[in-house]
């Protein structure tokens, strides 16, 4: 017990000798090393899809994936690549290449536009019945065949929304030439 006694006494007189400004040092040297810790990171890349993916996303698309998700699985397959400002510029410029060629058809889509409602009416003969009705009807293959004689344009009939049409006067069809374009066609039916 004497010797545990003396130690702890000893112990006790050396902390009270040490100068204070040696012993603010001390203290600041445990408390760096106690703020610096190591913890685990999350390793993460920007990539951009080289082809649709299940779950993860589109072809085009920029993602933060997994370093290892990348390393692994998509780089080796050749499904993704990572994302660097040379691939960043070549993108901008290829969005721009197809919103222009967008803007192109959706101009051309009302050029055309302009035209069909210019002509007029276009006229359609059906062999006449009692009165104002006609034998059959005229359908949307009628109206691309007589816009085709007309003014020598190709249109798909199934962009063509015409009403039942039984019996002779004045109507009107609509031609869907773009999502945001639709032309109003007058045609006129009679009996010959």
């Amino acid at each position: 017990m004497a010797s545990w006694g003396s130690s702890s006494c000893l112990h006790n007189y050396s902390l009270t000798k040490i100068p204070t400004s040696e012993a603010v040092k001390l203290s600041e040297r445990t408390s760096i090393l106690t703020i610096v810790s190591q913890k685990k990171t999350k390793k993460v890349r920007k990539i951009i899809l080289k082809e649709d993916i299940t779950q993860l996303g589109k072809k085009g698309e920029l993602l933060d994936v997994k370093a290892g998700f990348f390393r692994n699985y998509l780089l080796p397959l050749g499904k993704a690549q990572i994302v660097t400002p040379a691939l960043i510029k070549e993108m901008k410029m290829e969005d721009e290449k197809i919103e222009a060629e967008k803007q192109r058809v959706k101009d051309e889509a009302q050029q055309l536009a302009r035209i069909f409602e210019t002509v007029g009416a276009f006229k359609v003969k059906r062999k006449g019945g009692k009165g104002k009705q006609i034998f059959g009807s005229v359908t949307a293959q009628d109206l691309v065949d007589i816009i085709k004689a007309q003014i020598q344009r190709d249109v798909d009939k199934k962009i063509v929304t015409l009403p039942e049409i039984r019996e002779t006067g004045e109507y009107i069809a609509e031609l869907k030439l773009h999502p945001e374009v639709t032309a109003r066609v007058r045609l006129t039916v009679y009996a010959n």
